[in-house]
């Protein structure tokens, strides 16, 4: 861990929190009346104290400038996004025809992709390299979601004897739904599509990875023939098991994210009544129980996407002709210094990732929820506010996933203690340095020597003849070294 020096807060947010709280204590029985008025002006001291924080947090000329800068060095490349794009949209469209005519396997016939992701959800940064798919399967019954931590892993059982292709994915008590099962068919789909499909680019090709322990998807990699140890594309495909909205969403999280003054009650609302999706996610530890090995694991990411698109408290906010804002913005540039977090402290940080980012984002954003307080001119500081959530979260241990909020994503079981203080001490020490890992190193490249007869003879280029002088030097003896010196002043004097 790095030795950082006593970080003196900036911003009392405690403080103010505690105020708002205060304002929003009732003290005694109100009239509905006056309980609107209290709501009202409490969205009003809420809205204020944001703007008093952020004009009580001093940026430097420099610091908001380097912020911006990085903020526009984000967007992908029209072109690169359109060859991307042409190339993914082929393999799916392919694959669904494949599944779709796939006889041995009736329950996958009726497949059909959800697009998820950062990349579907325009917040992708530096290149279109990753992209995530779900397979809708549709559940052919109603199942007893049993609940196996805070809300967040599940084991699926039929509540009725089952009929049809769903019962070649059960386990021996011919009621709970294998997620084993599911995923290790889908593999097996997978590489038998790969044996006939061909990518439009033809200096392209798809090659499936090793399986990951407690991974969800299928994960391919798209290389170019002539050069296989550089990835152009991930691809993770999904499988997700839709529960029909009729039956609801389990108990623990029925009452659906709290944005009501964000995205107002009637999102909230057409929220609940979305059909929930479960992927076969296994649960982490060692000595888990039978159950868990085939848990599932409920999934929001349906929901996150249409909240990416609709973000704006007033409804036409980022529209054509309407107001922009910089929220997408402020996420973009906190995935990139997770990023170089990431790149900078792998071990450290290795329980570190982008969703992370993004849960703090939308708890911010709950809270922030005025379209005025994400102006585009305000990008600065409402990223450095955005980035004092991140930074409070990690110190308090505490980071409740948005639609579990019994889940805390900060808890020793997904995040251990001692990652936790690092990635708080990096954050500061980021913040006291003027984010230099806002813009993440490129990853370095293996050296590749050039065939030589000698064993000293390295790559060296035209930018480097006096370093490949000083480095021969150095392998001489001292007193040769010196008779040479001696040598060339004596010629020069003549």
């Amino acid at each position: 861990m790095p030795r950082l020096r006593r970080d003196e807060r900036i911003v009392d947010r405690d403080m103010d929190r505690e105020l708002t709280l205060r304002a929003s204590s009732p003290t005694e029985v109100t009239s509905p009346c006056r309980q609107r008025q209290k709501q009202k002006v409490q969205k009003q001291l809420s809205e204020e104290g944001s703007m008093l924080v952020e004009d009580s947090v001093p940026i430097s000329p420099e610091l908001a400038n380097w912020i911006k800068l990085n903020s526009k060095g984000l967007k992908i490349r029209k072109k690169d996004r359109q060859w991307a794009s042409e190339v993914v949209n082929d393999f799916r469209e392919c694959l669904l025809k494949f599944l779709r005519s796939c006889t041995k396997e009736p329950f996958f016939q009726s497949a059909e992709f959800l697009n998820t992701g950062s990349y579907f959800e325009k917040v992708k940064i530096h290149s279109p390299d990753e992209f995530d798919m779900m397979l809708k399967l549709q559940s052919p019954a109603r199942l007893d979601m049993k609940e196996l931590d805070g809300g967040l892993f599940y084991q699926l059982d039929l509540d009725h004897q089952p009929r049809g292709p769903i019962q070649a994915f059960l386990l021996d008590n011919e009621r709970t739904l294998s997620s084993s099962k599911i995923l290790k068919t889908m593999y097996r789909l997978v590489r038998q599509f790969l044996k006939t499909y061909k990518v439009p680019d033809e200096l392209c090709h798809w090659e499936v990875n090793r399986k990951r322990p407690t991974s969800p998807a299928v994960t391919l990699s798209l290389y170019r023939s002539e050069n296989v140890d550089e990835e152009l594309i991930s691809l993770d495909l999904v499988p997700a098991l839709e529960i029909h909205p009729s039956q609801g969403w389990p108990a623990v999280v029925r009452n659906g994210p709290d944005v009501n003054n964000w995205l107002g009650k009637k999102v909230r609302l057409e929220i609940k009544s979305q059909p929930c999706y479960f992927v076969p996610k296994r649960m982490k530890g060692q000595n888990i129980s039978d159950e868990a090995k085939e848990s599932w694991r409920i999934s929001f990411s349906h929901i996150e996407k249409k909240m990416m698109t609709y973000h704006g408290n007033t409804k036409t906010c980022c529209e054509s002709n309407a107001t922009k804002c910089c929220r997408k913005s402020c996420l973009m540039l906190l995935k990139s210094l997770i990023e170089g977090l990431k790149q900078r402290f792998p071990k450290e940080l290795d329980d570190l990732c982008s969703y992370h980012g993004k849960t703090a984002f939308l708890h911010t954003l709950s809270v922030r929820f005025h379209d005025s307080m994400w102006a585009c001119e305000k990008l600065p500081g409402c990223f450095l506010y955005l980035l004092g959530d991140l930074e409070d979260h990690a110190r308090r241990g505490s980071l409740p996933h948005f639609f579990v909020p019994d889940c805390n994503l900060f808890s020793p079981l997904h995040f251990p203690r001692r990652a936790l203080a690092f990635l708080v001490n990096a954050l500061l020490e980021q913040k006291r340095e003027g984010l230099p890992l806002l813009k993440p190193p490129a990853p370095v490249s293996p050296l590749k020597l050039r065939t030589s007869h000698s064993e000293d003879s390295s790559v060296l280029t035209e930018e480097q003849p006096t370093n490949s002088l000083l480095s021969h030097l150095n392998k001489l003896p001292i007193f040769i070294v010196a008779l040479v010196v001696v040598v060339f002043l004596i010629y020069v004097n003549k």
